[in-house]
């Protein structure tokens, strides 16, 4: 009888020890006790309990873990199930005197913790913590702190237009341009209820006080809940190197003004960016369509239609003669003379500027072109009728070169100058005649006046040709430091004579 009594005592002792240990612990107790810490991961990760080597509870998640008819009722079967997933799982649950934590395999996001609380043992599966991600009050503190600092103006608007806050770099602007302390009802930038909806960025001004500079912003508004926030970014730098190129480019065309020489720059995008008054001079062309910025295409059309240009041959390769013209002008090989219709004569050249840009210059040059073909053409007529005369003419140049020979001066010495690519000198020309005439010293007298510059007078002379011909030799000064020698049969009237210095050389 007594043997059931205690053993009765000790069923019941044993179940309200269990329902102790199992039991919710207030706060104030420890750890809150082993059914929390069970609990605490029964809808989220796989848990298991065990007491020594035994199973005694599961979660629903680790429940779920098991295949169909599978079983794990001790501890060697969980450590056989997670093995694989994780290599270091413990072999035994013993208790090391602190929580182990097991890595799974590599690529898999997953940890094993085994927690050991008096003769329990508690196994949870978990995700690997990031531990490169930030937390989140963290990140706001630097967030908050970035923009706080930051070297521009950041502000925020509320629904009234009122600035319901803004960072340091807006109080020392405002500072700077009101000579105040930021007030809310004033905004330093005047902004639009629009400007958030488009999205763009809209440029303003900021004038300072006690002066009359003003500071360029760069405004951007993005819709915030019920406000709006506003960030400025400083574009002084902008805004002054393009005054800098306005100024440089009204300069230039002050400067170009007064050429007669008519200029087109073009940018990188072929649009016309300068063009002085004798472009419009010369090509006919509207100020308005060139202040319109054509680009370089328009302005070749528009040339071609006023017929300022000359006519394309075949129209269907217009467009590529002109891509053409830009590549040549581009690399600097453009130069070309334009022949109008008009009878004018164009000298048109294509120049590269920095930056991809390309300039023409358009020259007027008809009457350059009228007096060299005029000077040409009476060359022409004056070597035709010397061509016509008996005597054979030959001009030397003050170098001693030869400039000049008619046609009779061909076919008595059988020579014809012009043919040969090096110049004749009067060296050549005196060892020819030497050649072909007995001998005399008229030929080095002659080489001697074309190398003098002083006491230049004309003289005469007698030479005999190998056949025994009897010649006239005649010498004449002419300006510009040149010499002609002329050539000519000899007559019944004697010429005249020699000085008396020649004359007696020519007797020797």
């Amino acid at each position: 009888m007594w043997e059931w009594l205690i053993l009765g005592a000790t069923s019941v002792a044993t179940a309200i020890c269990a329902v102790w240990l199992l039991a919710p612990r207030g706060r104030g107790r420890g750890t809150g006790g082993l059914s929390a810490l069970f609990r605490s991961g029964q809808d989220s990760a796989p848990v298991w309990l065990f007491e020594g080597d035994a199973l005694i509870d599961l979660s629903q998640s680790a429940r779920a873990r098991c295949s169909e008819g599978e079983s794990i009722g001790d501890w060697a079967g969980l450590r056989d199930r997670l093995r694989p997933q994780f290599p270091d799982f413990p072999d035994t649950p013993e208790d090391p005197g602190k929580p182990v934590i097991v890595e799974s395999v590599q690529g898999d996001p997953m940890q094993a913790v085994c927690e050991w609380l008096g003769d329990m043992t508690r196994v949870q599966l978990r995700p690997r913590p990031d531990q490169t991600r930030p937390d989140r009050s963290l990140t706001t503190d630097i967030a908050l702190s970035a923009t706080r600092h930051a070297p521009y103006p950041v502000w925020r608007l509320d629904e009234n237009n009122r600035v319901c806050w803004h960072n340091e770099a807006y109080a020392r602007l405002y500072q700077t341009a009101r000579a105040a302390r930021p007030d809310p009802t004033v905004p330093l930038f005047a902004t639009d209820q629009d400007d958030s909806a488009t999205g763009k960025t809209a440029r303003r001004a900021v004038s300072i006080a006690n002066g009359d500079r003003q500071m360029w912003f760069d405004v951007s508004i993005v819709p915030d809940g019920n406000g709006r926030l506003c960030y400025g970014v400083d574009v002084n730098a902008v805004i002054d190197a393009e005054v800098a190129q306005r100024n440089f480019v009204q300069t230039l065309a002050k400067t170009f003004a007064h050429l007669s020489i008519g200029l087109a720059i073009f940018d990188r995008n072929r649009q016309l960016v300068l063009f002085n008054p004798a472009l419009i001079d010369l090509t006919a062309l509207q100020a308005d369509f060139l202040s319109a910025r054509p680009n370089l295409l328009s302005f070749f059309d528009r040339l071609r239609d006023q017929r300022m240009m000359p006519e394309p041959k075949n129209y269907g390769s217009w467009r590529h003669q002109m891509a053409d013209l830009v590549a040549a002008a581009a690399d600097g090989r453009y130069q070309e003379t334009w022949s109008l219709p008009s009878g004018s004569v164009y000298s048109v050249t294509g120049r590269p500027h920095p930056d991809g840009a390309v300039a023409f210059l358009f020259e007027d040059i008809t009457a350059e072109i009228t007096l060299t073909r005029r000077f040409r053409s009476d060359l022409e007529l004056g070597q035709s009728i010397l061509d016509q005369l008996d005597q054979a003419i030959a001009v030397f140049a003050g170098d001693g070169t030869m400039s000049f020979s008619n046609a009779s001066y061909r076919r008595l010495w059988e020579s014809d100058p012009d043919r040969s690519f090096a110049q004749t000198t009067i060296l050549d020309a005196t060892r020819l005649w030497q050649d072909r005439c007995r001998a005399t010293p008229i030929w080095g007298e002659i080489r001697d006046f074309v190398a003098i510059r002083e006491n230049r007078v004309e003289w005469f002379g007698q030479v005999r040709l190998a056949d025994g011909t009897e010649m006239s030799c005649a010498v004449h000064p002419v300006d510009g430091g040149a010499t002609m020698v002329s050539f000519e049969r000899a007559r019944g009237v004697a010429p005249p004579a020699l000085p008396a210095a020649k004359r007696e050389l020519a007797n020797v």
